[in-house]
């Protein structure tokens, strides 16, 4: 139960800060519950929850077929952390630029759901991000790779991304304001994190190697 724990809450860790910066999907959360109430911002989010997790399951699947190829394993594990340093130096430059983000919605909002599910399924970050903090996750056997495990780490997930959502919908303009005034400081400190994310997953590539070893656990 500890183990299943541990893994649930590193999800919801991971989900929960992922959701902070300033994007279209949180900002359409809030604009959805401004406009048209709590109850269709949380069906927005809903919905936008249970794609990613599809995204995090596919991810997991093919880990699995992955880390059976060692060299393409290995190879993937230097592919995460440019991802990382990647996600970093778009952290520094936002926090340099100091840009805003306006609030106005792409699609309509009639339909709460299928536009959670749209703006989710169309977030090109999905797959490389749960790809990398899975790789990550395993490699420091936080994640051990069995059914079980990895239900508990998309429940925990599923949990952070709507406690993520939770704070945009009822904090209203009010969050967004409050954390677009901040968004310089939250994206060197998001930026600093990953970079040093990166450091670590370099050092433990080059100090031995991967050790994980993964089964089919897709049903």
């Amino acid at each position: 139960m500890k183990q299943s724990f541990k893994i649930f809450f590193w999800g919801m860790l991971i989900s929960f800060l992922g959701s902070l910066p300033l994007g279209t999907m949180n900002v359409a959360a809030t604009n959805i519950s401004v406009k048209d109430g709590v109850n269709a911002a949380m069906i927005y989010a809903l919905g936008s929850m249970i794609v990613e997790l599809i995204y995090v399951r596919l991810s997991l699947i093919a880990m699995a077929w992955i880390n059976r190829q060692q060299k393409i394993f290995r190879l993937f594990e230097w592919l995460t952390v440019f991802l990382i340093l990647a996600l970093a130096i778009g952290s520094f430059i936002a926090a340099v630029k100091m840009s805003g983000l306006g609030s106005a919605l792409p699609v309509s909002t009639k339909y709460p759901f299928g536009l959670g599910a749209l703006l989710s399924a169309t977030n090109p970050l999905h797959i490389p991000f749960w790809f990398g903090w899975s790789t990550i996750l395993l490699n420091r056997k936080i994640l051990l790779p069995c059914s079980n495990n990895y239900n508990w780490y998309a429940a925990g997930i599923g949990f952070g991304t709507m406690a993520g959502f939770a704070l945009f919908i009822y904090g209203g303009s009010y969050m967004v304001q409050e954390l677009n005034a901040n968004q310089n400081m939250l994206n060197w400190i998001i930026g600093i994190v990953l970079l040093i994310t990166a450091f670590i997953q370099v050092y433990k590539i080059r100090s031995k190697p991967a050790e994980v070893v993964i089964s089919n656990a897709s049903s």
